[in-house]
């Protein structure tokens, strides 16, 4: 690292940090610490849920995954157009006139108090397991690149991004996220050209290689829920989209943040429209960089490397001095974009589903506090889990954020259609339906997990029932879950006389306006 990459990076930090302190004054109340006020324009929400969603795991993780194997992790991405066209235009005014911070207010006035609080608990053990993740990944990258400790990386970077939710609120949030969004474009267009000129030969010769491995491509397209196939991909993406855009409260705090419902679509739109070819971007840079290392007279990648660890020995080794400290920057701010909403929208669970549900009495000032003390216990947890992501090691990482996502998912998205889609469903019949999802994902969890229980590096099932054993693809354990809950919930709601639930909250009165 030359002390012109060091200086852009450090400079990014203390842009990060800059935004906070700017827009701290601004911060008097709730609406406008978890929600910008409610005007802030589309085309900056749009960009904050592109960054949100493109994190360091986008950055790093899918060029390992593709130059690993091909493209098929993208198929899960390229499903969110497709669910977006089809639901956006009902769920964003629902959650705009129906709740007031949280996602998971909507749960509670369908179906009560503990659809609320199961549904919000299973968001932040999600987003906790994802925040270790995505610091592990950058902490990784940036040590190796930087020379420091990775616990001091994780530190330093923690504190930056709890100092900016901190001060400067969604506001802060959405405007560093625009920053960091184009930074993040820019270092992957920038890689992607050098990539595909710097093999003799340049781009044909990389495609060439490219074909000749099979390495762009979404198979196998096998009809096999065992193993990770587009089918497997395209059920996991559909139901990922329906979570992200209809449950995840890192979205939904979004369309809160636009001035008006239209405004708040064309964000949703402009966000999606941006990730998918970002997404595939970062796999192509996956394809280009096999390519550039397996052609003729490539230089030699070190003994033992990680799929994972390919991108960054890259940008540290080939990568010309202040190029180098733009990508690093971009990886940092990708990590920033990402985890920042996050500290946002757990303290805006904390105080809007815990604290102001059992203490209604409370003020919005005491409501403030108590938020901005959540952001910094939060931070703090993101940092205690990331310090245990490396101590644990991160193999597989990209695997082990969609299973935590599947387990941690715990059926939301059944929850939500059952919600959305029928009024007959109550909450009674949704209890037997969560039930039935635990029970199915505990079973499914114990009798494929393998760990090493005597210490010894050999790993067995925690439960082995032999042939009963789940055999079925780990990412497909969230679907099932959400499945379990819409089919079991619906079935019982049929042995529970009671009232249907009012249109308004469900797609019934989106309809019913349109017809008058």
């Amino acid at each position: 690292m030359h002390w012109i990459d060091y200086l852009i990076v450090i400079i990014s930090i203390l842009l990060a940090i800059g935004m906070g302190m700017y827009f701290a004054h601004r911060q008097k109340d709730t609406n406008t610490y978890f929600a910008g006020g409610g005007r802030i324009p589309a085309w900056a929400v749009g960009m904050s849920i592109f960054a949100t969603l493109i994190s360091s795991v986008t950055f790093l993780a899918y060029p390992g995954a593709a130059y690993a194997d091909n493209w098929i992790l993208l198929v899960q991405g390229l499903m969110v157009p497709i669910v977006l066209l089809a639901l956006i235009g009902v769920i964003v005014p629902l959650f705009r006139k129906v709740i007031r911070l949280s996602t998971y207010e909507y749960f509670e006035r369908r179906f009560g108090l503990f659809a609320r609080l199961y549904s919000s608990l299973a968001f932040t053990l999600g987003h906790f397991s994802k925040s270790g993740t995505v610091f592990f990944l950058v902490s990784m990258a940036l040590a190796t690149f930087l020379n420091i400790d990775i616990y001091t990386i994780v530190i330093v970077l923690g504190i930056t991004i709890i100092i900016l939710t901190l001060l400067g609120g969604m506001e802060a949030i959405v405007w560093m996220d625009v920053v960091q969004g184009a930074l993040l474009i820019g270092g992957g267009l920038v890689c992607a050209a050098l990539l595909l000129f710097l093999p003799e030969g340049g781009p044909a010769e990389v495609m060439r290689i490219a074909a000749e491995n099979d390495k762009i491509g979404f198979g196998p397209y096998d009809w096999d829920l065992t193993q990770l196939t587009f089918l497997v991909m395209v059920l996991n993406g559909i139901f990922y989209a329906l979570q992200k855009y209809g449950t995840d409260q890192t979205i939904v705090q979004r369309y809160l943040a636009a001035r008006s419902d239209h405004e708040a679509k064309k964000a949703a739109f402009i966000g999606v429209l941006m990730s998918v070819p970002i997404w595939a971007l970062f796999m192509f840079i996956g394809t280009c960089l096999f390519a550039y290392y397996h052609a003729t007279g490539a230089p030699p990648l070190p003994d033992g490397i990680k799929a994972d660890e390919v991108f960054p020995y890259f940008i540290g080794n080939e990568l010309p001095v202040g190029i180098r400290g733009l990508i690093i920057a971009a990886l940092a701010a990708a990590a920033i974009s990402s985890l920042d909403a996050d500290l946002n929208c757990i303290s805006a669970i904390a105080v809007q589903d815990y604290y102001a549900r059992f203490k209604p009495g409370s003020t919005d000032k005491q409501q403030l506090r108590f938020g901005k003390r959540m952001v910094v216990v939060a931070g703090l947890g993101a940092i205690g889990v990331a310090c245990l992501y490396i101590s644990w090691g991160g193999e597989g990482v990209l695997g082990a954020l969609f299973s935590l996502y599947a387990i941690f998912s715990a059926g939301i998205v059944g929850i939500f259609m059952l919600g959305l889609f029928s009024r007959r469903a109550n909450k009674q019949g949704l209890y037997i339906g969560i039930a039935a999802a635990v029970l199915f994902t505990a079973y499914a969890v114990l009798t494929s997990t393998k760990v090493d229980i005597n210490g010894d590096g050999t790993k067995d099932i925690l439960l082995d029932l032999g042939e009963w054993n789940f055999s079925h693809h780990k990412y497909m354990l969230g679907v099932y879950s959400h499945l379990i809950v819409l089919v079991v919930g619906y079935a019982a709601s049929f042995l529970f006389n009671t009232p249907l639930a009012d249109k308004e909250l469900t797609i019934y009165g989106y309809f019913s306006k349109d017809k008058k």
